[in-house]
């Protein structure tokens, strides 16, 4: 097992949520060569094939009328209970021992949570307004791990910059003064460095606060959370989340030369102690190979705001539930489906390096990790991390068995997921792939309910979820690396 810094966890982190489409790690795989690949034609195609009846049972389960909209109910039930759930909180812990006797009641085999050291972080009572040349109070979210204005409102002008070398150039501009990030949104993974790093590089010039532009292509004056990170021997000056509407006025003050001043009050505070949350395991086990184990995954912490219905509610439930369908179904895999909720995920991915780490000796019996956080919109298939050819082809054929919910695309993909570490270990991962083209407009807001939900979306995704998961627990063969 490697060690991770959290600066390697941050880069994980920022390349799971990456998408770009034009890298040239990332292509939509078709079938080339298939027809010419001598194992998987006359060993993976024909075992595929003959659960083509199975896959199709399961796509009609969950699509039938007594069953559709399962997934959405439970969903619903469970962040209309506990709402956000942050790490290091009890109402977190509350969820995991919901969850623990739901798993249990749905006959989950091997069902038990696996405790995690947490950081507690807390946001406090927090404010911000303009209130020069004009008053107006603004919209602001502090960001994970920020330190908040040690009991005292701070009140300075402000230094605009678009990116880290206008931040150079202005550094002699930057002692005592607040600095806003106005970058201009092209990616979240391009741009998540100035959430991440911005208080930091700030406050190397004496910046006496940092107020970062929401990481979103499009807003309505909501601001978005996440994690930020202080650098070693940095003054731990506050970090703040702001609109792109304000982060633009901002802008214009700046471009014509007028002087704004910025009161900033946060009780955000890195408490003392550690807490203790834990992964929640389920399986099935498998019936002619036990030890051989088909991940499927989500977080189950959340940001403290809205609901964590998006982000990420809907992938574990569709993790799990993929476990329960095939329970239903009295279908029974011949590799154990292992179903994994993490904890500490938006605080830089805790429980999956501690999952990792503890299961090391493991790890060559892990088929693939599949892991669900980037939406659950309408599904296009999966990606895949795999360069083994005969890997691609049989994950190409298995989802040739999805075009009754259309959802056949494979993505080649090292751009990882919260499941990087699985990677960096030698284990193939995958994820879940959607239309999340508006992902980000609700990532980390009070948006982040149930209403971004739809309730025939994400019984497709379930059916895709637990077909791929399905099929590759009971192929002879096991998935090559």
């Amino acid at each position: 097992m490697r060690f991770y810094s959290i600066c390697t966890i941050w880069a994980t982190i920022v390349v799971a949520t990456a998408t770009d489409s034009n890298s040239d790690t990332t292509f939509i795989f078709n079938g080339d060569g298939c027809e010419q690949n001598h194992l998987f034609q006359t060993r993976y195609r024909p075992q595929i094939q003959q659960l083509a009846s199975d896959v199709q049972r399961i796509i009609d389960h969950v699509m039938s009328v007594n069953e559709s909209g399962r997934t959405y109910r439970q969903l619903a039930e469970f962040v209309d209970r506990f709402g956000s759930r942050l790490t290091g909180t009890k109402n977190l812990e509350d969820s995991i021992d919901y969850m623990i006797d739901l798993l249990r009641q749905e006959g989950h085999d091997n069902v038990h949570g696996e405790s995690v050291q947490v950081p507690r972080w807390t946001r406090g009572n927090e404010w911000a307004r303009m209130i020069k040349p004009r008053e107006k109070k603004l919209n602001i979210l502090g960001l994970g791990y920020s330190e908040g204005t040690n009991g005292q409102t701070i009140e300075a002008p402000i230094v605009v910059v678009r990116n880290f070398t206008e931040l150079e150039q202005k550094s002699r501009l930057i002692p005592g003064k607040i600095v806003v990030y106005n970058f201009h949104y092209e990616s979240y993974g391009k741009q998540a460095i100035y959430r991440h790093s911005g208080a930091s590089r700030a406050a190397e010039f004496g910046a006496v606060a940092a107020m970062i532009r929401s990481l979103t292509p499009f807003s309505i004056d909501s601001p978005h959370t996440g994690m930020q990170t202080y650098d070693v021997n940095v003054t731990r000056i506050p970090a703040i989340s702001i609109t792109a509407e304000d982060a633009d006025l901002f802008q214009r003050f700046s471009d014509r030369n007028e002087e704004v001043i910025v009161q900033i009050y946060s009780e955000n505070r890195n408490e003392k102690e550690q807490g203790i949350s834990r992964n929640t395991v389920s399986d099935i086990r498998g019936e002619q190979y036990p030890d051989e184990i088909v991940l499927v995954s989500g977080h189950i912490d959340s940001w403290d705001v809205g609901q964590g219905a998006l982000d990420d509610g809907a992938g574990s439930f569709i993790s799990w539930r993929a476990l329960s369908v095939i329970k239903q179904l009295g279908l029974r895999p011949k590799r154990t489906m292992r179903s994994i909720l993490w904890t500490g995920e938006e605080f830089g991915l805790i429980g999956v390096f501690d999952y990792v780490k503890k299961h090391q000796n493991e790890l060559k019996n892990y088929v693939l990790a599949m892991e669900s956080d980037i939406g659950t919109f309408t599904p296009k298939g999966i990606t895949f991390s795999g360069r083994n050819s005969t890997s691609q082809c049989t994950l190409w054929e298995i989802l040739q068995l999805m075009h009754p919910i259309n959802a056949t695309t494979l993505t080649i993909s090292t751009e990882g997921s919260d499941v990087q570490a699985f990677y960096e270990n030698g284990v193939p991962i995958s994820s879940l792939d959607t239309a999340n083209d508006k992902y980000f407009y609700f990532h980390h807001t009070q948006g982040d309910t149930m209403t971004v939900e739809q309730s025939d979306d994400l019984d497709k995704c379930q059916a895709l979820w637990t077909s791929v998961s399905y099929a590759l627990a009971m192929l002879d063969d096991r998935l090559p690396r």
